[in-house]
């Protein structure tokens, strides 16, 4: 069956980004002039995929309203002649089926995803998580998703990481010959290993293509230590049903729940920008040069 829905998980506490997340959920921290949720959304409709499903949670209501329609904002923005601005304001409603379900409480990635199981019924479904953005010129969701068809197969993203950063992922233990160029079948999945204990270089990243099986192993999959239903353990349960298949992908992707990667994301996004870029490339080379200096920026 083809992929035609995605699956976002947007219920969890922001904990990393407090206090700034203690008020407006984590997904909404804008990355230039977007919600960081705002260009996942995107990703999910540059692959093909307009049907999307947010899992929210307590809190999580302004995540609801940006990708609803604003009459009142509209209107006014009508009545100023903004037409530049309505254009904006409408395309983030238009951009594809939104729809939400709330999580009752932040019971774990896997408990999350296993939420979406009445909207996606019987079809394999793609699971973006909204801390990764993944540059806009990467193809890595349309190849999870024909990974995912051709081999009727659960298929997970990962990256290669090496040293200390292992101990953060879950890390992909695949057999050594890949199915097809990039594409290895896995073994099994350890998450967050020591590094000298790893099985591969392979840590998991936040894009999944699953196949609807993935509910009944999610369904039988009892609450780790801290009470919550982790994806991993779900689909390392289900091996025997289904296979599971590691993408290895080497673009670029930054990790806004990590604030050093979030800067660097609006950043690079920033200079990107054809109305932004130049002006504020300048700004950075001037900085830059400062703190060569060794001048005082205050």
């Amino acid at each position: 069956m083809k992929v035609r829905k995605a699956v976002i998980p947007a219920a969890g506490l922001g904990t990393r980004f407090l206090p700034a997340s203690k008020a407006s959920p984590k997904e909404m921290a804008t990355v230039v002039d977007k919600p960081s949720i705002q260009y996942v959304v995107e990703e999910a409709v540059r692959a093909g995929l307009d049907d999307v499903l947010i899992v929210t949670g307590r809190g999580k209501a302004a995540i609801e309203d940006h990708f609803d329609r604003a009459f009142e904002l509209e209107a006014t923005l009508r009545a100023k002649g903004k037409d530049d601005l309505l254009a904006l304001v409408r395309q983030v409603s238009d951009l594809a089926q939104v729809h939400t379900v709330r999580q009752p409480e932040p019971l774990g990635l896997g408990h999350a995803v296993g939420m979406a199981r009445q909207h996606v019924g019987g079809e394999p479904f793609a699971v973006l998580l909204p801390d990764d953005l993944i540059g806009e010129e990467e193809t890595l969701l349309a190849d999870l998703i024909g990974a995912a068809e051709r081999h009727q197969a659960h298929v997970v993203a990962t990256m290669r990481v090496r040293g200390e950063q292992l101990s953060a992922y879950g890390v992909a233990a695949v057999d050594p010959e890949p199915v097809e160029p990039g594409l290895y079948r896995m073994r099994d999945l350890v998450e967050k290993p020591d590094p000298d204990q790893a099985p591969s270089d392979l840590a998991v990243i936040g894009r999944y293509v699953l196949q609807p099986a993935v509910f009944d192993s999610i369904a039988r999959t009892r609450p780790d230590a801290r009470g919550e239903v982790q994806l991993t353990d779900a689909l390392k349960a289900g091996l025997g049903a289904c296979p599971v298949l590691a993408l290895a992908f080497d673009g670029t992707r930054y990790d806004t729940g990590d604030k050093a990667d979030y800067l660097r994301a609006t950043v690079e996004l920033a200079v990107a920008r054809d109305d932004l870029g130049p002006g504020f490339r300048a700004f950075l080379t001037r900085f830059a040069a400062a703190l060569d200096r060794g001048e005082d920026r205050g």
